[in-house]
């Protein structure tokens, strides 16, 4: 049975039994009575007579003890930003001395535009006695004169975001309550210093970095030749907590469910990508970012977040490191813990049954027509810290998460939670999307010639090339970790074949080699080696041929007796003009043996040396003193760089600036000079990139140690 209800605002229509309007909005508000009268008032009430209440101060500045203990000092927001489970203090003014025998008074916190105690958006607090841990309560610590000092305990599992706060007095005649005033707004976030939180995190170094760091590392480039870049999270820069608030809203996550850390990652994966619901990046992959940034020139968040908070448009343009790092942002702005993951040689396997499909011709070249498997040289996704009570014990703490659109889930464009030990374990039947991110990390590669009779012939099977290395930044350092054994066990062990065979039984799809004829070529080895290159100058490559019976072979490249290598050059002035996005080259390397008709089959990536950089400040580093940074770039191409920009920000000290360059002609030296004032002492980080149109990645970054005054 249903029904169909109408309201008043714009004839809406309401589905189902709903009594009330959906309440997804943080910002929407509904109109408090100061006077909420339980009858005829009589004539001759002044509300003055009563205990009515002058100010409230709510210990809000970065050095008062409400931040100082909920660890949100270094949030640039005005407001009173506080974490869930964990006492708070203010102070409420009185127009004369509380009396506790005669006066009653409480808190309301509400949040939206249909408060309700049920759905944990309105929150009646009576000021009592002692406060029980992680539940909402309140109780008198100081009296003086008019004033009185309140320590407040919010629930551990309350609802996240801005709430309202107003001050109720009880009368024989009505509830007479503050006035509306924005100055007294509360920003709840999730807390992992609290035990009784589902994201708690029982590490303070760890807490340190995955929550309150605003810098991090992205990893890149390739297995072989791991590359890393800094990337600015700015968690707490001005407007970007309500800029990730106002993302809960845009997905449409009712207020109700904004406690659980689970539904906030799973509509976030969602949001973060444009691809279904105008979320906040539009991806691009084509080497073509006309009326927007190339993905490569953004330093940090803070940009993308708050230019989509403006717009409410999708902001040009992003790939996997950037839905990532904003995620990331997203993640550690509300209290989540949260990494960036970097999965080298990433599986793309579109229907998730571990293989990944490379279809040959009778030449040995990719049939483009049939491959829709993908592989890449890298893949970013972020991991969030929480409990999975949806789950069975054991199966909480990091869980996959990942704004990059690639596959459907639920009908949108995103992926998990998905528990880190259930994919280690093969236990993928447990959601969200475990199936998908275990082939990304454990596909096999299948090389499949087609005959002309229709018959399918594998070549090779490449095992252990996927999910070689899964890294992320370490604790307290810039320098790598190695996590791939939180993801999978050691190649070809024991319990590497337990969990296949675990996650083949809970449902994922395991093709055998029985559905082609597979015949391992065993007597030919082929290997192939790329020298150091270095971006706008020519490299060699080299392919070896290994002859392990010592008879001779014959090839369509080259007679073999035992072993034998060639060289090939691949020239700048050729591949210049087609170099993509991040100076890789993706190298397919097919050979057939004339005499067997079997096909050797590698695959290669190979990133070039990019210029960096050069970042060095002139003058004293103080906190408030106007200093200068300068940024140089010395064009080594054999060619003029047009339309350059170069970016330049430091989280915490240096909001993002931009300057626009006509030409670096080759040879040539470019220096930018930047006047700022840091405004906190610490150790910081100063991030700049450089874009043009022939050249792209160019990163530069100093660390920096801002003095007291």
């Amino acid at each position: 049975m249903s029904e169909t209800t109408s309201t008043s605002e714009g004839n809406k229509l309401l589905n189902g039994r709903r009594a009330i309007p959906p309440n997804s909005s943080n910002d929407e508000e509904n109109e408090v009575p100061e006077m909420e009268a339980f009858g005829l008032i009589p004539r001759g009430f002044n509300p003055r007579d009563y205990l009515r209440v002058v100010d409230i101060y709510m210990f809000k500045e970065p050095q008062e003890i409400n931040k100082q203990e909920h660890h949100t000092d270094k949030y640039y927001n005005p407001k009173l930003i506080v974490r869930r489970g964990q006492a708070f203090q203010i102070r409420i003014d009185f127009n004369r001395p509380y009396q506790p025998q005669s006066d009653q008074f409480w808190l309301e916190f509400l949040m939206g535009r249909y408060p309700q105690q049920n759905k944990g958006t309105y929150i009646p607090i009576p000021v009592g006695g002692a406060l029980k841990p992680g539940q909402w309560g309140a109780k008198i610590i100081h009296r003086e004169n008019n004033s009185i000092r309140l320590s407040i305990m919010s629930s551990a599992t309350c609802i996240i975001g801005k709430f309202r706060l107003y001050v109720a007095v009880l009368t024989p005649y009505g509830i007479l309550r503050t006035r509306r005033n924005s100055e007294t707004d509360t920003y709840l976030l999730f807390n992992p210093w609290c035990q009784l939180d589902a994201v708690y995190l029982d590490d303070e170094k760890e807490r340190e970095e995955y929550v309150l760091n605003d810098v991090g590392i992205v990893f890149h480039g390739n297995v072989e030749d791991v590359k890393s870049r800094s990337w600015s999270y700015g968690q707490f820069e001005e407007n970007v907590l309500d800029a990730c608030l106002f993302l809960m809203d845009k997905a449409e996550l009712e207020l109700s469910g904004r406690g659980n850390p689970i539904k906030i990652c799973r509509v976030a994966s969602a949001v973060i990508n444009s691809r279904d619901d105008d979320g906040v990046i539009a991806g691009s992959w084509n080497n073509s970012y006309d009326y927007g940034v190339a993905p490569s020139a953004w330093t940090g968040s803070v940009d993308i977040l708050l230019e989509y908070y403006s717009s409410k448009q999708p902001v040009r343009y992003g790939q996997c490191w950037v839905f990532a790092g904003v995620f990331n942002t997203f993640l550690r702005c509300l209290g989540i813990p949260a990494r960036l993951i970097t999965n080298y040689s990433s599986a793309h396997d579109n229907n998730a049954n571990l293989r990944m499909d490379f279809f040959l011709d009778d030449e040995g070249k990719v049939d483009t027509r049939l491959t829709k498997d993908s592989v890449w040289n890298y893949h970013c996704w972020n991991e969030a810290w929480m409990t999975r009570p949806d789950l069975p014990v054991g199966f909480g703490g990091w869980q996959v998460v990942d704004g990059t659109p690639q596959e459907t889930s639920d009908g949108m464009y995103r992926c998990g939670p998905a528990s880190v030990q259930a994919i280690k374990h093969g236990h993928v039947c447990f959601q969200f999307d475990a199936p998908f991110v275990y082939a990304e990390v454990n596909s096999d590669i299948f090389y499949t010639r087609m005959e002309r009779n229709g018959t399918q012939v594998v070549e090779n099977i490449d095992t252990t090339r996927i999910g070689q290395l899964i890294v992320t930044k370490e604790v307290g350092g810039d320098g790598m970790m190695d996590i791939t054994e939180e993801y999978k066990f050691r190649e070809g062990s024991d319990e590497e074949r337990l969990a296949l065979e675990t996650a083949v039984m809970y449902g994922v799809k395991k093709q055998s080699v029985q559905d082609a004829t597979y015949q391992p070529q065993t007597d030919v080895d082929m290997d192939f080696q790329a020298q150091k290159a270095v971006l706008g100058n020519d490299f060699k490559v080299t392919i070896t041929f290994r002859n392990k019976n010592g008879f001779r072979c014959l090839f369509s490249l080259l007679c073999l007796p035992s072993a034998s290598s060639f060289d090939i050059v691949i020239k700048s002035s050729e591949y210049m003009r087609d170099l993509l996005e991040q100076a890789s080259f993706h190298f397919f390397v097919t050979a057939r043996i004339n005499e067997t008709g079997k096909i050797l089959a590698v695959q290669k990536a190979v990133m070039l040396e990019i210029p960096t950089l050069r970042i060095k400040t002139k003058g004293e580093l103080v906190a408030g003193k106007e200093t200068s940074v300068i940024v140089e770039f010395t064009n080594p191409l054999k060619q003029t760089l047009e339309n350059v920009t170069l970016r330049l920000e430091g989280p915490g000290m240096l909001r993002t600036i931009k300057k626009q360059f006509g030409k670096i002609p080759m040879n040539s030296t470019l220096t930018w000079e930047v006047k700022f004032t840091p405004m906190r002492a610490g150790l910081r980080k100063l991030i700049a990139s450089l874009n043009s149109d022939a050249l792209r990645h160019v990163y530069g970054e100093l660390n920096v140690q801002i003095q007291k005054p």
